[in-house]
């Protein structure tokens, strides 16, 4: 049998409650939990500072010391010090303060007033809820880690009901107490009841290392009668407080912590908060509905389990991007065909990147929650005309800004602190093209249940939720909804303020502007009189000024075009280098695995050393693929004549090992007679590249979610004109984004391959051959999403 000393209590108390925020956040939810009708009120009852009473104390007991020192400040000069350090607004604390001062004739009598002036000293946590019997105080309060209160929250989730009847449920918040001071009192009484019940505890008494959890004597005793006898409830006073609780301070703790306690934006009654600083109100700020329609983009997120699958519903408003737009909204769908990539993604690739394994099962098992994300561009904020508003929005910013988590309308600690980035918002915008969504320019809060999201569960210790493949996708979540709403930001302004007139270089037009100033100067010759022929002559100048800068301007265009496409030719090679070092890697990676195998194996000693040797050079090779820079110089591409059929052939023979341990089925359908075409065969590779990548990696997703999935390619060249047809059974592209997937920077896979690139390249790269690249609006798979790219490879006139 374990035997538990009375220092465990500290102990265990030390590293629950890691700060004076937790202890609050323990002690108020205790008091919700209890039914308060008119939620919680805290008093801080201060009439000296701890600092104070600190200096104070040593400046007597040096005095004791050196009695003889005549420099040494005397008994009155002590005593006069001492009062003025009181803090007259502490009422009748104050008056008490100052009679043990004035009554003290010693020095030591006046230590001993400064002791009783420091135990005047409290803060008060009361509520108006159920309240404890005197049983209860002792089987219940008494006992750390109680499961009274997790048993009916089991009932309620097993009878189905919406709302857990509690916040907490550990039995261990009644620890948080002693982080505060070390003298506790409860005062608690049920309706029933007659009388009070109190029952004090002295957390200096279990600081003794010789003493066993029970040598210290607790017990709770009937005390006085109750002034109403319908009154319930329960005050907590704690007395001899370990930290120093200054106005200030006070209020400073009430906007950080006590503010942001209770969901801002929810409907829950009997959460009130109510703070008092010797007996004068402290003023919260609030988060008022009418400062987030200052917003300058949100973000609003419904994740729900639909016929036991999950749906994300995104709602997105841009409003003001700093320059002129109309106002945009977009509702988009994901459903599990698009989760299962952007939150999970390919199992393998996640554990080589040391990710946690999430399991499909996580999407379902999370269950449904809600949140929302407020942008707001400081810059534009500073703009407003009234400095008075404008400092007030800031304020509020400042404050609110992060993004938190409520369980039940109640604050999930630590998310959304000062120093938590939980959402790796500042990370992600530092790294981000466009629009920054760092912690300090979002205000969001993301909603969760305890009977909604069982598995969403706190760390003991509050930091946190417990890292469960819940947890994982309840993150991610949020993440892609952030990327989602920066992205939508970075289309608008692509959109709106960045987009261009096209300009189309027209040889002919300068030429024939050219030939009519001449023909005009010529005749401006003929009627000019003699004296003016100078004009006449600067007048051909100038035309010859003008066909030099013509011909100039004509020959950079020509350069940017060609740069243009050397831009294009790089980004395109930089992705087929990523693809193929993948695929490299992963066969030095099973290189290496046949190697070690037979380094266990018996074999002659020569064979052994060139085995190791070889080992050797394929970790080296396999270290250098890890590292290797996806981005590649590649020469001029010209366009030539080729057998589109042939080069086709050589790229699927060069996918035959990947398509094999995929298991992919190979359909390919060729016309009778060869199809040849003048184009840049880099460009037409790059496209087939692109789209074969993307396959493998769509029904890789799909074979992971469906084990009776059988991935089968199917690609068709047809001729007249020359065009290739690329379809596979993966799940297919939701007629939501069909519009949208090849935007530059646009994608719906998971994080570590969601560079939305590759699409844009390619159509890019088809366009470049004077062909295009989009999806078939005349094919659906049977659930109604479309499965077929159409690449028409070259244009009409080829």
């Amino acid at each position: 049998m374990f035997k538990v000393t009375a220092r465990t209590i500290l102990e265990l108390g030390s590293e629950l409650i890691s700060s004076d925020a937790i202890a609050f956040y323990e002690l108020i939810k205790n008091g919700i939990d209890a039914g308060s009708g008119n939620g919680v009120t805290i008093n801080f009852d201060i009439v000296l500072g701890r600092r104070d009473y600190q200096e104070t104390k040593s400046q007597i007991l040096s005095e004791i010391r050196d009695a003889d020192d005549e420099n040494a400040p005397d008994l009155d000069d002590l005593k006069e010090e001492l009062s003025g350090k009181l803090n007259t607004e502490a009422d009748e604390l104050w008056e008490s303060a100052k009679e043990f001062i004035e009554e003290a004739d010693t020095h030591e009598a006046l230590l001993n007033a400064l002791e009783e002036i420091n135990a005047l000293n409290s803060i008060t946590i009361s509520d108006t809820g159920s309240g404890m019997s005197l049983t209860e105080l002792d089987t219940v309060f008494l006992v750390i880690g109680t499961s009274s209160r997790k048993n009916e929250i089991d009932a309620a989730m097993a009878g189905g009901k919406s709302h857990a009847p509690f916040l907490g449920e550990k039995g261990i918040g009644r620890l948080s107490a002693m982080r505060l001071g070390d003298r506790l009192s409860v005062r608690t009484t049920k309706t029933k009841d007659k009388n009070y019940n109190l029952i004090d505890i002295d957390w200096s008494e279990f600081d003794d290392s010789t003493k066993m959890i029970q040598d210290i004597d607790v017990k709770p005793k009937k005390g006085p009668k109750k002034e109403n006898p319908e009154f319930s409830g329960t005050d907590i006073r704690i007395r001899k407080l370990n930290a120093d609780w200054s106005e200030k301070r006070v209020d400073r703790l009430a906007i950080d912590d006590f503010s942001l306690l209770v969901d801002p934006l929810a409907k829950a009654s009997g959460q009130r908060i109510a703070v008092f600083w010797n007996g004068k109100r402290v003023n919260f700020r609030r988060l008022e509905k009418s400062f987030l329609s200052h917003a300058h983009a949100m973000v609003r997120g419904q994740y729900r389990i639909i016929n036991s699958e999950p749906h994300l519903e995104l709602r997105i408003e841009i409003n003001n991007l700093g320059f002129e737009h109309p106002k945009e909204v977009s509702i988009e769908v994901a459903t599990v065909d698009e989760l299962s990539a952007a939150l999970i993604g390919l199992q393998a690739k996640r554990r080589r990147m040391n990710k946690r394994d999430i399991d499909y099962t996580a999407l379902e098992n999370v269950g449904p929650f809600d949140f929302q994300l407020h942008w707001f561009n400081r810059r534009t904020l500073r703009r407003f005309s009234s400095a008075g508003e404008r400092q007030a929005l800031l304020n509020l910013l400042d404050q609110w800004m992060g993004v938190r988590l409520y369980r039940d309308g109640f604050r999930v600690y630590p998310y959304g602190a000062e120093d938590d980035d939980w959402l790796d918002l500042d990370k992600t915008a530092l790294a981000s093209k466009g629009y920054a969504l760092n912690r300090i320019q979002l205000i969001g809060q993301v909603e969760i249940g305890r009977l909604q999201n069982p598995e969403l569960i706190d760390q003991t210790n509050r930091e946190g939720l417990r890292q469960t493949p819940e947890e994982a996708i309840l993150k991610e979540t949020v993440q892609f909804a952030v990327e989602r709403l920066r992205d939508e930001m970075n289309r608008v302004t692509k959109e709106q303020k960045d987009a261009k007139e096209p300009f189309i270089a027209d040889e002919t037009r300068t030429v024939d502007l050219e030939k009519r100033m001449k023909t005009a100067i010529q005749s401006i010759r003929k009627v000019v009189p003699s004296e003016h022929r100078e004009v006449v002559q600067e007048l051909e100048l100038m035309r010859e000024e003008f066909a030099r800068y013509a011909a100039e301007a004509r020959e950079r265009i020509a350069d940017m075009e060609k740069d243009a496409d050397q831009m294009l030719a790089m980004a395109g090679i930089g992705l087929m280098v990523e693809v193929v070092a993948h695929e490299l890697t992963r066969s030095a990676e099973d290189a290496l695995d046949v190697l070690n195998s037979l380094k266990r194996k018996s074999v002659p000693d020569e064979i052994r050393r060139r085995l190791e040797s070889l080992r050797a050079s394929m970790t080296s090779i396999s270290k250098r693929l890890r590292i290797l820079d996806p981005l590649s110089v590649t020469g001029r591409q010209r366009k030539e004549r080729f057998n589109l059929d042939e080069l086709l052939n050589e790229i699927l023979e060069a996918h035959e090992a990947q398509f094999e341990r995929h298991q992919v089925e190979l359909n390919v359908l060729l016309p009778d007679r060869s199809v040849q075409v003048s184009a840049v065969k880099g460009m037409v590779v790059q496209v087939l590249e692109n789209l074969i990548s993307n396959s493998i990696y769509w029904m890789d997703v799909e074979k992971q979610r469906k084990m009776s999935f059988r991935p089968a390619l199917t690609i068709s060249l047809e001729d007249n004109p020359p065009r290739i047809r690329f379809s596979d059974n993966g799940p297919g592209i939701s007629k939501q984004y069909k519009d949208r997937i090849f935007d530059l920077f646009f994608s719906l896979k998971d994080k570590s391959r969601r560079r939305g690139l590759g699409l844009y390249i390619a159509r890019e790269a088809a366009e470049h051959n004077g062909g295009a690249l989009m999806l078939d609006p005349d094919v659906l798979n049977s659930e109604g999403r479309y499965s077929t790219f159409d690449y028409r490879v070259v244009g009409e006139e080829n």
